[in-house]
């Protein structure tokens, strides 16, 4: 089983940048097309990014839509999520997410369409 650590949140001021990262513990990451979710306090958990698993498509939730860039590299097992002209509705927890099972589409906007799930990184943006 696949294990996901994400790193690099933290608290920033509005207009900020930041990268997050999403380590996998396993050598066969490039099988599995990946995601970022994202929870805000008293919010559901919500889609923000995916990528397929060669990074030659993505897909972004429309609040992030031109702000966010989700990128891989396979050769080092890891998954980023980079993050411009931040807001404080973009406070929230950042999850990344890892589709192990069979490909039927390209993309995927549900969280019960993914297998393994990290702890989790603090993104707090400050007006």
């Amino acid at each position: 089983q696949v294990q996901l650590v994400e790193s690099g949140g933290g608290m920033v001021l509005t207009g900020a940048s930041l990268r997050i990262s999403c380590q996998a513990s396993d050598n066969i990451f490039s099988s599995y097309s990946m995601a970022w979710f994202r929870r805000a306090p008293g919010k559901e958990r919500e889609f923000v990014a995916s990528i397929t698993t060669t990074g030659s498509s993505t897909r972004y939730a429309d609040s992030v839509k031109g702000r966010f860039t989700i990128s891989r590299d396979n050769d080092r097992n890891t998954l980023f999520l980079q993050m411009n002209s931040l807001k404080p509705e973009d406070t929230a927890e950042y999850y990344c997410a890892a589709r192990a099972r069979m490909h039927y589409q390209t993309h995927y906007t549900a969280a019960s369409e993914y297998d393994y799930w990290g702890q989790g990184t603090q993104v707090t943006v400050s007006s």
